[in-house]
């Protein structure tokens, strides 16, 4: 709410304040778009909670209500960087996007989310990037193709200033994470197998270039949903 206000003032333009319906259907997709993720992490097993409430009431209010602010609050950092200005212009020469290429990325993701569902458990411990990079080669063709807002569509512009300015945002929410969970008494514990004792705060340091795809995935992901959603 403090970024939203935040946006508004520099802009006139902000989620909550002037996209209240897109803000209020963004908060039920948070909640079901992260328990995908809590799907696979039944099969590559790199967190878990403690200090959860005894009471199933609470425990899911608590997950419900944290699970809702995922997204929005990715967003809102998204757009107090474009806001402030702070990353320049990123040019790169264009590329050319055959079709097959679009074809080619949705086989890629495909294949990454399928992946740790059939390997054995203790591969599937090590395949977290495979989960953060596949939903974006799946769906952004769609996006691409769909004539919607696309990476794809970035790349074959040689725009890349919306790319770095995700990666800022991710980094940036997973600071804020972390420093929120190392405090809480109910908070997520990681078992990130590789280098897993360098931690900042409760993550593990090569885990915080996992927030950097992630923030790129939120938006990927809800862009595909405003599409299902008929939503500008």
């Amino acid at each position: 709410m403090f970024l939203d206000a935040v946006n508004f003032q520099i802009s006139g333009s902000s989620l909550i304040r002037t996209r209240t319906k897109e803000f209020l259907w963004m908060i039920p997709f948070s909640i079901a778009l992260w328990y995908f993720f809590e799907f696979y992490n039944l099969f590559i097993r790199n967190w878990h909670y403690v200090g959860l409430p005894e009471s199933k009431l609470l425990r899911y209010s608590g997950y419900f209500w944290s699970f809702a602010t995922i997204w929005p609050g990715v967003i809102e950092i998204f757009e107090l960087i474009r806001n402030l200005h702070i990353v320049k212009a990123v040019h790169v020469k264009p590329i050319n996007l055959p079709k097959n290429l679009l074809f080619i990325s949705f086989a890629f993701g495909t294949f990454c989310m399928i992946l740790p569902l059939v390997v054995p458990a203790y591969v599937a411990a090590y395949l977290a990037a495979p989960i953060w990079f596949g939903v974006i080669f799946i769906l952004d063709p769609f996006n691409y193709m769909s004539n919607r807002y696309s990476l794809w569509k970035d790349l074959g512009q040689g725009q890349l200033t919306t790319l770095v300015q995700l990666f800022l945002t991710g980094f940036l929410a997973g600071i804020i994470w972390e420093f929120w969970n190392y405090w809480a008494t109910a908070k997520w514990i990681y078992t990130v197998p590789i280098l897993g004792e360098m931690k900042f705060f409760e993550m593990p340091v090569i885990g915080y270039l996992g927030f950097l795809p992630f923030a790129v995935e939120i938006v990927v992901m809800w862009e595909t949903v405003k599409i299902i959603l008929r939503m500008k």
